[in-house]
């Protein structure tokens, strides 16, 4: 769990660089570091959403037992889904979609559709992150 906050923060902060940058301009450099590793970090993050969402699904009995929970699980599982999509489209493009033309296109328009909201995505990641962090430490 602290391994996945961790890594959903730095997500929403390679997400969400103007965010950051408005309010640290000496932290360009840091975002610049993190450039070449947002491809895997994004694949990585989409398959824990994927991961989380199947185990929330296969969990729908404990909604009416705590739904706060529940719903703030699937909610975390949506947002890493999404954002690790946007981020890791090129090797998710190169390595899975490339191999049949309908579903790379299809991989695309889903891409162009997401690309408005990347940066709320991003400023929801670091915040389910931060909040997520704190949970873990109560």
């Amino acid at each position: 769990m602290l391994v996945t906050c961790i890594i959903l923060i730095i997500l929403g902060i390679a997400a969400a660089p103007s965010i950051v940058l408005s309010k640290k301009p000496n932290a360009k450099d840091i975002l610049d570091k993190l450039v070449p590793y947002q491809g895997w970090l994004g694949v990585i993050v989409c398959v824990i959403g994927i991961w989380s969402a199947i185990g929330g699904i296969l969990g729908i009995q404990y909604l009416h037992i705590a739904p706060f929970y529940w719903l703030a699980g699937m909610a975390v599982s949506l947002v890493e889904v999404l954002l690790g999509f946007i981020m890791g489209f090129g090797l998710i493009n190169k390595y899975v979609l490339s191999r049949n033309s309908a579903s790379e296109e299809k991989g695309r328009q889903l891409l162009e559709n997401l690309l408005p909201m990347q940066e709320k995505l991003g400023i929801a990641a670091i915040i389910i992150g931060i909040v997520a962090l704190i949970i873990t430490f109560i």
